[in-house]
């Protein structure tokens, strides 16, 4: 079968809840895709920066199969061999006492917003049912119900009300709208470090920082979710260690697996995860032991092939070269290692365009809130492969 024929296949018998690039994906292998009639592709998308290692990585590969030969699910009524491991690895690698793995980044964010609201009720005293969670416009964490009660993108909402109430929301980026957003019921501070659904928005130096202190002050948790941001994208193991902040919480997801299954969690200390007790959260796959050793390799990858450093120093020069290009079209460059948004003038007729067009020479890009196009590579990627790469995306920025 050919591009057009898949095409057609998944307009006929598919929901149409994505507006893909149409091209047709076979195989890949780091960096690199190819779709069904053999054509090759840079990955700049790292399917939102669930693949950092790459695609296809040996090592987690390896161990995906070597756990699925001996056992993939035993749901939590019963133990396993490779949770207890995740667990004290993530804690080694992170800081936090404990963690609590889950499945997609949707269910880290919510076990965090339940565990944010325990805490509320069990420790803060917020009175039964009051307790409150400042956001951010602008925001993406997700697309449960709850999730998008506090999305500000009205294709997010406009048909999936009424509501989940307690959510406030407030400008990304101003600390004086957060201060004035806590109230006595307020369980915690939930933001993104860097919105990369939004467009890649980076909020001003020392915001991050000024809301931990602030959530501090009035015994407020902050709340990291760092699923697309976290495990390297930026050039640290975590976005908000670009300030010096450690959150209360931390949601990881994405890269947790490697792009081979999905796993999530929430970080935390021991006097915030201690709080929940048996049967009041979890998940049949939740910690399951094929999901736990995944991520036990994919963890290791990277931090044994120095991947967090590779994006800084990459990201760097990425964004350098970038900044070179003379394109009429071009209002806006910003990122953090290799996670970066070009976002064009009104003018340009909108990013899908420019991602089509990149697509034609060989790099799989995506559009995000019309006039930004992401670049976020795995964090494998080369020297001479960002090179090969701005060679393409200078042609195609400076195009009528």
């Amino acid at each position: 079968m050919n591009t057009g024929e898949y095409i057609e296949l998944e307009k006929k018998y598919g929901a149409h809840n994505y507006h893909p690039l149409d091209v047709v994906i076979e195989k890949a292998q780091g960096v690199w895709v190819y779709d069904v009639e053999g054509n090759r592709y840079l990955d700049c998308l790292s399917a939102y920066s669930a693949l950092n290692q790459g695609h296809v990585h040996p090592r987690i590969l390896q161990a995906m199969i070597q756990q699925a030969e001996k056992v993939t699910l035993t749901s939590r009524a019963f133990r396993n061999d490779q949770l207890p491991l995740l667990y004290k690895e993530l804690s080694e690698m992170t800081g936090y006492q404990m963690s609590l793995p889950m499945n997609s980044g949707a269910e880290g964010v919510e076990t965090a917003l339940k565990l944010a609201r325990k805490w509320a009720y069990r420790v803060k005293k917020v009175p039964r049912y009051q307790a409150e969670i400042i956001v951010a416009a602008g925001n993406f964490h997700g697309r449960t119900v709850s999730i998008v009660s506090f999305s500000t993108e009205p294709l997010y909402r406009e048909d999936f009300g009424p509501f989940t109430p307690g959510f406030v929301i407030v400008p990304y980026g101003d600390v004086k709208a957060v201060e004035k957003a806590i109230t006595p019921n307020t369980a915690a501070v939930l933001l993104e470090p860097i919105q990369g659904e939004g467009g890649v928005i980076i909020p001003p130096q020392g915001y991050l920082q000024q809301v931990s202190r602030i959530c501090r002050e009035t015994n407020t948790l902050f709340i990291a979710d760092e699923i697309q941001t976290g495990l390297g994208r930026t050039g640290k193991l975590f976005a908000c260690q670009h300030e010096d902040v450690r959150p209360d919480i931390v949601i990881i997801g994405k890269a947790l697996s490697g792009g081979f299954y999905p796993v999530s969690a929430i970080l935390a200390d021991e006097p915030l995860l201690g709080l929940f007790q048996p049967g009041e959260h979890g998940s049949t796959f939740g910690g399951n032991p094929l999901g736990a050793a995944i991520a036990r390799a994919a963890l290791k990858v990277i931090i044994e092939e120095n991947l967090i450093e590779n994006a800084r120093i990459q990201g760097e020069y990425f964004l350098e070269q970038l900044a070179e290009i003379p394109g009429k079209h071009i209002k806006e460059i910003r990122g953090k290692g290799l996670l970066i948004g070009v976002e064009l003038k009104p003018e340009a007729g909108g990013a899908r365009r420019f991602c089509e067009a990149l697509k034609e020479k060989g790099i799989l890009a995506k559009e995000t809130h019309q006039h930004v196009i992401r670049f976020a590579p795995p964090l494998i990627i080369s020297r001479s492969d960002v090179d090969w790469a701005l060679e393409r995306i200078n042609q195609v920025l400076t195009m009528p």
